[in-house]
């Protein structure tokens, strides 16, 4: 399964990334297109009913802490599952990470997030027996601020959702770093694919604090790969 090369890649990826707005428009179809992405099952329609057909390979399974040479080998628009740590983080924990840094007079990563993938969610509480009721992932920008000095740093990859500035994009390619997507409007099938979590740092801010999380099969697509090339650059902003 890809984003990229064709029509129908097009197709797949704007039903992907239209699914936070069918959601707002109360149509659920963020699970159904998240386990397509998982699968390799034909995505629900997108917005403007668009339908993405099934794609022609199944989704690349990756290991975490991802493997370097792993990522050279991936292309923007592929479909991945992630399985092992992720670390959550968003807005108020990079402000505070970055001071903390700043604090210490060098860029070295705290908290052993060197080679980590850092995923830009904040969860709800644990719910149905599971970790978290719901985890899906924060627009991406929101975090460009603080992308590309912790990419330059050691962090392997992030996880959001949305287009990147081409700063971030740049430490991309010069880092051999990658960025990936996840499916807006699945948080609650997103938290199916969590196993376990564990506070790291920064309790006092909630569901923003630095999480340790386990997951399994967690489906995502390369948003822009360690050449700088974006998936959105194929299927248009």
């Amino acid at each position: 399964m890809s984003l990229r090369g064709s029509e129908d890649a097009a197709a797949r990826a704007a039903a992907a990334d239209g699914v936070a707005a069918d959601v707002a428009a109360g149509n659920a179809a963020g699970a159904p297109a998240a386990e397509a992405v998982a699968t390799g099952a034909p995505a629900p329609a997108a917005a403007g009913g668009a339908v993405a057909p099934a794609a022609d390979a199944a989704p690349v399974p990756l290991s975490l802490p991802l493997d370097r040479a792993a990522l050279a080998t991936l292309r923007a628009g592929d479909a991945c599952t992630l399985t092992g740590p992720l670390y959550t983080l968003r807005d108020a924990g990079h402000m505070r990470l970055l001071a903390e840094m700043d604090t210490r007079g060098t860029d070295e990563l705290p908290y052993g997030l060197a080679g980590q993938t850092i995923f830009y969610a904040g969860p709800t509480p644990a719910s149905a027996g599971r970790p978290f009721g719901a985890i899906g992932p924060t627009t991406a920008s929101r975090m460009d601020f603080a992308a590309p000095r912790l990419y330059r740093a050691g962090v392997a990859a992030t996880l959001g959702k949305g287009v990147r500035s081409d700063a971030v994009r740049a430490a991309c390619r010069e880092t051999g770093s990658v960025y990936f997507i996840a499916v807006g409007g699945a948080a609650a099938y997103l938290a199916k694919c969590v196993v376990s979590e564990q506070v790291v740092a920064y309790p006092d801010l909630g569901t923003e604090a630095l999480r340790r999380i386990e997951v399994k099969d967690f489906p995502v697509f390369v948003g822009i790969d360690v050449t700088g090339a974006c998936v959105y650059d194929e299927v248009g902003r």
